[in-house]
């Protein structure tokens, strides 16, 4: 059974087939085009002929009283799969509305679509020129005496709208809506990891974890981060796909807000195995140049740059507004062009379709450019906002927030005697290795940075980064990870209660200082490595 039938009624030259072709590619309907019954019916030579195909239709509805249409359309569609949604172009009498509504009930819609005599002339002019109408004179065309009372259908039509008023894309727009076909409906939802402190949480571990629940997985920041997830042989780090690409099919997206290097960019793609049409990459993506990476080479000594490119490239985003030429988008990248694709329609369409999404953010909210410890910050906000608005995702998509925590949080090492940022209390591997029984040799082959591949700088637990982190991402879980550094014993925990007393003692005060339940415990870098305490 057809799910929904959709009428379309207007003159000629308002609208109707372009509409018609909007709906059916936009929202993946099918179209009864009641010209092809008509042209069946004729001889060939005058098949395109618009008098001949007008008279034709008034015979019809003369002998089946207007039913000849619904009756048409009931055959057509023994051969459409069933549950679609179907679209009339056109209808032209009352009688033929009243029919098919009879047949298929509190399913049908009707569309009228009206615009002023003389845009009416004008769009038919362009039709004769391209040689899609036959009739020279677009008042002779009008001289049928059933397209001289269209305009009546609007009376009784469940839409009107003025395509003269209005773009092809605004006239589709309004018909989705009222189609209830348009973004905004659904139950789709988005779930959003971000760092709680200054990178390197483990992101990408979680991440990967939790890939195979989603239909979508995006990814938001630069190449300045790694997230690594464990393979065998070998760890794999990703630094501009999302960290589930080789975990899952989910389909992948990069953001607007992102900055990407497109030759690092494609090298991920080959390692991933990521074809064409599982990547979509928005057309305001800012591409990094040679020029922005040598930029930032000050920046390794003062503030602890990866120089990536990407605070070069995000400034150039703002300053080159006003020169030409521009700056370098995705979209202006001939090799990115299969990629390209409307990351926020993609958005709509998968909420739309009660959709599952994760949002990977990078970095952590102590790098945060607004609220980090400036100047030793990032070029973006990290926040939960900031990566929403990165892609385009709003907050009443929002089903949960993970806040992705360390036991002992990190920063880069500068070199040259700089300074990557303040730490409240830094220690040693060597002291984690003490306190933990760790080899402390493995300690310092884990703690280098995925991008720059330079030791680290490590702390003790800062409980009052942890607050802020709260009280700016509102999360409603902490993915809590290197719980072995706390103990060794914990690399064999398979069960919350397995874990060593010290360590539960932990995660409970995590849990009162954040407000938010530890739902994800990671006890090391294997395949069982995540204890899974969600409700979710």
């Amino acid at each position: 059974m057809v799910e929904r039938v959709i009428l379309l009624s207007g003159h000629i030259s308002s609208g109707k087939s372009m509409l018609a072709t909007a709906l059916a590619q936009r929202f993946n309907m099918v179209i009864f085009r009641t010209r092809e019954i008509l042209q069946k019916r004729v001889r060939n030579e005058l098949s395109r002929n618009r008098k001949v195909l007008q008279s034709e239709g008034d015979r019809l509805d003369r002998s089946t009283r207007g039913k000849w249409v619904a009756d048409e359309l009931t055959e057509w569609l023994r051969n459409t799969p069933p549950g679609a949604a179907v679209i009339v172009d056109s209808v032209r009498t009352g009688e033929q509305v009243q029919a098919i509504r009879g047949a298929f009930g509190s399913g049908v819609i009707h569309i009228h679509l009206s615009a002023p005599l003389n845009e009416l002339e004008k769009r038919y002019k362009i039709r004769y020129k391209l040689g899609t109408e036959t009739t020279r004179n677009y008042a002779e065309a009008r001289e049928n005496p059933t397209e001289q009372q269209v305009e009546t259908l609007g009376d009784i039509a469940d839409v009107v709208v003025d395509t003269k008023r209005c773009t092809k894309e605004d006239v589709l727009v309004r018909a989705a809506c009222h189609l209830k076909v348009s973004a905004g409906k659904g139950t789709g939802f988005a779930d959003v990891i971000v760092g709680g402190q200054y990178g390197s949480e483990g992101k990408g571990q979680i991440v990967a974890y939790l890939a195979n629940e989603y239909d979508l997985l995006v990814r938001v920041g630069g190449p300045n981060a790694g997230h690594k997830v464990y393979e065998e042989p070998e760890p794999y780090t990703h630094h501009q796909l999302p960290s589930g690409s080789r975990k899952s099919e989910a389909r992948l997206l990069i953001g607007p807000g992102a900055t990407i290097r497109v030759g690092k960019l494609f090298q991920e793609i080959a390692e991933c195995n990521v074809e064409v049409d599982r990547l979509r990459i928005d057309p305001d993506v800012m591409i990094i140049s040679d020029d922005d990476v040598a930029s930032e080479e000050e920046g390794v000594n003062t503030i602890g740059s990866t120089r990536q490119g990407v605070g070069a490239a995000m400034a150039r985003r703002i300053t080159g507004r006003l020169k030409a030429p521009h700056p370098l988008l995705a979209r202006d990248i001939a090799e990115l062009q299969p990629y390209l694709g409307s990351v926020l329609e993609i958005l709509a369409d998968t909420f739309s379709t009660n959709g599952r999404v994760l949002l990977e953010g990078t970095q952590g909210t102590g790098l945060s450019l607004y609220h980090g410890y400036y100047p030793h910050v990032t070029s973006r906000d990290t926040t939960v906002a900031g990566c929403l608005a990165e892609v385009g995702i709003p907050t009443n998509r929002v089903r949960r927030v993970v806040m992705v925590c360390r036991t002992y949080p990190i920063r880069v090492k500068s070199p040259a005697g700089g300074t990557s940022g303040p730490m409240s209390q830094e220690i040693t591997l060597e002291e984690i290795a003490r306190r933990s029984g760790k080899d402390a040799r493995e300690l310092r082959r884990t703690e280098m940075t995925s991008t720059t591949h330079k030791q680290r700088r490590i702390g003790e637990f800062e409980w009052d980064l942890i607050r802020k982190s709260a009280l700016l991402n509102g999360p409603t879980d902490i993915a809590l990870t290197f719980t072995d550094y706390l103990s060794k014993k914990n690399e064999n925990a398979r069960r919350f209660e397995q874990l060593t007393q010290d360590t539960i003692n932990f995660i409970q005060e995590v849990e009162r200082v954040a407000g938010a339940p530890v739902s994800l415990v990671a006890t090391g870098f294997s395949t069982r490595s995540i204890i899974d305490r969600r409700s979710w």
